[in-house]
């Protein structure tokens, strides 16, 4: 098993944000798969990939609002 490196960020809410962007990325780019299975006719994939898209959403909005909170408190 490969290990990564060691972040070259020592914040405690990097892993945090890093997480959200990634989950935000994938609901766009989950869109051209989708237009991709679509234009196929791959009504199937495209609804696979539609399934993957708002399981990213809810994740992000999670992250969002955990990170939200984590910074409050820290600044409160």
């Amino acid at each position: 098993m490969v290990r990564q490196p060691v972040s070259p960020v020592k914040d405690k809410n990097y892993d945090l944000i890093h997480a959200v962007q990634m989950s935000l990325k994938h609901i766009w780019q989950m869109e051209t798969y989708i237009a991709d299975a679509e234009d196929r006719g791959d009504t199937e994939l495209a609804t696979w990939f539609r399934k993957i898209q708002e399981n990213n959403r809810k994740a992000g909005e999670q992250g969002k609002k955990m990170l939200m909170e984590r910074m409050q408190r820290e600044n409160g």
